[in-house]
């Protein structure tokens, strides 16, 4: 029997070759979708061919002759019976075998004088069916039954000698029905088979496709997010910074104006980056810029000190390379965390940004002091935007872990994990660390 877990999976999408095109088009499908009408039909075609059968002389000088033997009305009944048992062969595919198998027995019992065996094709028929509707070891049993019934009384009461040519003839016609049925179930089972696979992988795909762009719906939120809650952040503290001492200190006004210019054409230059990869239809450009990283921590570090939020920075004056993924995830937690902070912490807060690399991962941790002032609550971030979980996503996605919360001695931390490849990870790299801060 044909293994189908043997059977090779198709391409998704596709209906496999070994399905005909007829099949495929549904010209050839009509006795499936009218079953009774066809096994009428099949019927009157088997009662016709058993009544041939009964007349016709195979044995005749110059081939076989039609009308030299006398139909009976005894093989007429019997033919009538047998063949009107297979209209429910679909229903009832072992009585009708038992039933159409009895009413040859009779016959070559009853015409023992003049043996001739018709009814054995509506036989034939029945065991065809039970073979194509059931499994491999019913086949043979049953079949193996059927072909040992038929042929011995086909033997027994049949032409002689026992084995004259249409003893060996029942025997024949038998075992091939029962082959060709089996042969017919095992292909069906495979076709069958071969189309859920093809179905499934299809299913597959459409999934695949989907959560595609989720993830990438995912990614282009969190980048617009980052990009537009920093720069936006500064952007409304140095119009307040101008608008507050605009009458007094107009020098200070033009240089935090200044800041909004700065900050607003960064804001502008990244949006136009992300919008015009969301243009393109077909692959996109490389990108005439380098992704930020920690390479321009510095950069980033020092729009926030001008925006009046004390940083200190404890960092190499030249990190080793790291990954790509990796550079950019940092960056995006430290811009992401220091926004918070400018966002959320109480006035005159103090941020510390630490960064410890090992040989096997690279940590990051952003703290603040809360900025408490005459004895008052410290500041955290009250978890209503998407900042939090934009960078959880983004560590996540990198297998690494991330932690936040208050700390003891006030404030907030954030402190992110990320695993280094191996690539351009061979050196360690330590970070001095604040003596006494809670990490």
């Amino acid at each position: 029997m044909t293994s189908l877990d043997a059977v090779p999976a198709p391409a998704a999408g596709t209906v496999p070759d070994v399905v005909p095109d007829a099949v495929r088009t549904g010209r050839f499908r009509w006795h499936r979708s009218h079953p009774l009408a066809f096994d009428a039909a099949l019927a009157a075609v088997v009662f016709a061919a058993t009544l041939c059968g009964a007349v016709v002389d195979p044995h005749a000088a110059h081939g076989p002759r039609f009308g030299v033997r006398e139909l009976s009305a005894t093989t007429v009944v019997l033919a009538a019976l047998a063949c009107t048992t297979l209209i429910a062969r679909r229903r009832f595919p072992r009585t009708v075998l038992a039933a159409t198998g009895a009413l040859t027995v009779v016959e070559l019992i009853v015409r023992s004088s003049d043996p001739r065996a018709p009814v054995a094709f509506s036989a034939v028929v029945a065991l065809f069916t039970v073979a194509s509707r059931t499994d491999r070891p019913t086949t043979w049993r049953v079949g193996a039954l059927t072909v040992v019934v038929l042929t011995a009384a086909s033997m027994l009461f049949g032409e002689h000698p026992w084995y004259a040519q249409q003893n060996l003839a029942i025997f024949a016609w038998t075992g091939m029905a029962a082959a060709a049925g089996d042969a017919v179930r095992s292909r069906r089972a495979y076709v069958d088979a071969i189309r859920e696979r093809a179905e499934r992988a299809e299913r597959t795909r459409e999934e695949e496709a989907r959560r595609r762009v989720a993830e990438e719906r995912m990614r282009i939120a969190r980048e617009l997010h980052d990009v537009v809650a920093h720069h936006i952040a500064l952007v409304n503290v140095q119009a307040g910074v101008a608008s507050h001492v605009m009458d007094n200190r107009p020098d200070q006004a033009k240089q935090a104006l200044a800041h909004v210019r700065e900050a607003s054409r960064s804001a502008l230059t990244e949006l136009r980056a992300t919008v015009g990869l969301l243009r393109q239809s077909d692959d996109p450009k490389a990108p005439t810029e380098p992704a930020p990283g920690l390479g321009v921590l510095d950069q980033l570090v020092d729009g926030f000190v001008r925006a009046g939020l004390p940083v200190d920075l404890q960092a190499p004056p030249a990190p080793q390379a790291l990954p790509a993924s990796v550079d950019l995830t940092a960056y995006r937690v430290v811009q992401e965390a220091l926004t918070n902070v400018r966002k959320h912490a109480g006035d005159g807060a103090r941020a510390t940004v630490r960064i410890i690399r090992t040989e096997a991962a690279l940590t990051v941790t952003v703290q603040d002091d809360g900025g408490r002032l005459d004895d008052g609550p410290p500041a955290v971030p009250d978890g209503g935007g998407h900042g939090l979980i934009g960078m959880r996503e983004r560590v996540f996605a990198l297998r690494g872990t991330i932690a936040t919360g208050p700390r003891a001695p006030g404030g907030f931390q954030v402190r992110v994990t990320l695993p280094l490849t191996a690539a351009g990870t061979d050196a360690t790299t330590a970070y001095e660390t604040t003596p006494g801060e809670t990490s």
